[in-house]
C-alpha cells in the first residue's frame, strides 16, 4: 500500500500585522523613559519588508492556543474528505510550537476534536510537519494504520522580542520578525497507487546553534530572557545552501524526473532573497512555486501544507498531478517528498 494525501488544508488567524507596525512596536517598548541619557533602539524605516519580503503576517488572539489552529484546520479537511473525527486510526501533532511541555499537545487536539486514535508529537523545527508526513507514510506503507492525520499549530507570536537593547540584539531577534501563526492539517490514507513515491531527509547538526528558542529546556528551564527567537540569519542561509543541493538533485536523480515535471513544488519560505536564492541554485522553475509569504509571513512548519492547500484551491494541482515538498529547519534539517495526488 501507498499513502496518499487525500485531503490538506490550513487556518490562517483573523488578525494580520503588517511589517511597519512591527517596525512601530519595537521601537515603543525600546524606548528609554525621558531623562535617562537615551533616546531606546528604533529600527531602520521599511528594514523588515526591504530585508524580508514580508507585507504582513497573522497574529492568533490571545486567548487561543496553538493546538486550536491546529484544530481548525482539521475540521475543514475532515469536512473535505466526509470523514469524521472517530473514524482516524492516528493522530500525529508536527510543530515547533506547544501548547505544554507535556502532555504531548497531539492529546489536547485529538481531545478538541473528538477523536480517539492513538497521538503523539513530532519536534523538528520548520521540518515537524514534513517529519511527521513521514511517519504517517512509514505506518501507512507497513500496513500499521489506515487513515492518520498530520496537522500542525504554530504560535511563534509568543516568542518574538520586542523591547530591544541596540543593533546587535535587534539583528539577533531578526528571524522572530519574520514568523507568523497558522494551522494546518493534512489527511493521509492507504491506497494501492499513487500516493508518497519518494522521500529524503538530512541534516547537519553541527551547525544546531545557528538558530534557537533556548527557554525551557533543561539548559534554560525558566530564564525569561531565554524565551524569544535567537539566530544569524546569513549563517543559516550559508548553512542550507552549502547543504541542501545535493540531497534534491539526488532525488531527481533517483526518480528519473524533472522539476517539470511537478504540478506544483511548495518550498519552506523564510525570505523572498533566500527562496529566490534556493530557486536559482536548484534550477526550480519560478512557475512551480507558490509564494505566500508576503501576504502570509514565515508560517514555521505549517508552510508546506499551506502551498499545497494554496495551490489546490487556485486550481495549480488536482488529483493526478505530481507534487513536491522541500523543507528547510533550523538545526540544520532537510527534507523533499515527492508525491502523486
Amino acid at each position: 500500500m501507498r499513502a496518499r494525501i487525500t485531503a490538506v488544508a490550513a487556518h490562517l488567524p483573523a488578525r494580520t500585522v503588517t511589517s511597519a507596525e512591527v517596525e512601530a512596536r519595537i521601537a515603543a517598548e525600546s524606548a528609554v523613559p525621558p531623562g535617562s541619557g537615551g533616546g531606546g533602539y528604533r529600527p531602520p524605516p521599511t528594514i523588515v519588508e526591504r530585508l524580508t519580503g514580508i507585507r504582513r503576517r497573522h497574529v492568533m488572539r490571545d486567548d487561543e492556543q496553538a493546538s486550536d489552529l491546529a484544530v481548525a484546520a482539521a475540521r475543514r479537511v475532515l469536512g473535505e474528505r466526509g470523514a469524521v473525527p472517530g473514524n482516524l486510526d492516528l493522530l500525529i501533532f508536527g510543530s515547533a510550537s506547544q501548547d505544554l511541555v507535556e502532555p504531548a499537545t497531539a492529546h489536547i487536539v485529538a481531545a478538541k476534536l473528538g477523536a480517539a486514535c492513538p497521538v503523539f508529537d513530532v519536534k523538528n523545527a520548520c521540518n515537524s510537519f514534513l517529519n511527521g508526513l513521514q511517519m504517517a507514510d512509514a505506518l501507512i506503507r507497513t500496513g500499521q494504520h489506515e487513515r492518520v492525520l498530520v496537522c500542525t499549530g504554530e504560535s511563534p507570536s509568543r516568542a518574538i522580542r520586542w523591547k530591544v537593547r541596540d543593533r546587535a540584539q535587534f539583528a539577533d531577534a531578526f528571524a522572530g520578525y519574520t514568523l507568523s501563526d497558522g494551522g494546518a492539517a493534512m489527511l493521509v490514507e492507504a491506497a494501492p497507487d499513487g500516493g508518497i513515491f519518494y522521500r529524503d531527509f538530512a541534516a547537519v547538526s553541527s551547525a544546531w546553534r545557528i538558530g534557537t528558542l533556548p527557554g525551557g529546556g533543561s539548559m534554560h528551564p525558566r530564564d525569561p530572557e531565554r524565551g524569544y527567537f535567537s539566530g544569524d540569519g546569513r549563517r543559516l542561509k550559508d548553512a542550507f545552501v552549502a547543504g541542501g543541493p545535493e540531497l534534491f538533485d539526488t532525488a531527481l536523480k533517483k526518480t528519473g524526473l524533472a522539476w517539470d515535471d511537478f504540478a506544483v513544488i511548495a518550498v519552506h519560505q523564510v525570505t523572498l532573497p533566500y527562496l529566490e536564492t534556493l530557486r536559482a541554485t536548484l534550477g526550480i522553475p519560478a512557475d512551480r512555486l507558490v509564494v505566500t509569504l508576503p501576504e502570509h509571513g514565515n508560517t514555521a512548519s505549517a508552510s508546506l501544507p499551506l502551498q499545497l492547500a494554496t495551490a489546490l484551491a487556485e486550481g495549480r494541482c488536482r488529483p493526478g498531478d505530481r507534487i513536491a515538498l522541500a523543507g528547510l529547519a533550523g538545526g540544520i534539517s532537510l527534507g523533499v517528498v515527492f508525491a502523486e495526488l
